[in-house]
């Protein structure tokens, strides 16, 4: 799958808003708020559950890497998510 298409895919699960449980979160951050080199992806199975992390780190900005954002699809579509949440800015790295 190309960048384009995965980041049109994932695009369009967040615009849906919430619409239940399991749900997936996507968090980048990086050393500034232009270069994103880290993705968090947190999957919850429901309501009160603790989050299970998977983290992936790039040199480069992750969001433009095309294996990682295929990845994120192919977890989002693996565990049947029915909420996609996306932070809009890169968090800083500490």
């Amino acid at each position: 799958m190309n960048l384009d298409k995965s980041q049109k895919r994932i695009s369009k699960r967040v615009k849906r808003g919430f619409c239940g449980y399991p749900l997936i979160s996507i968090e980048y951050f990086g050393l500034s708020e232009t270069l994103a080199t880290k993705v968090e992806v947190g999957f919850i199975q429901e309501e009160n559950a603790e989050p299970m992390l998977e983290t992936f780190n790039s040199e480069s900005d992750i969001r433009q890497d095309e294996t990682v954002q295929t990845t994120i699809i192919k977890i989002i579509d693996r565990v049947d998510a029915k909420t996609v949440t996306l932070q809009d800015k890169v968090q800083l790295l500490k």
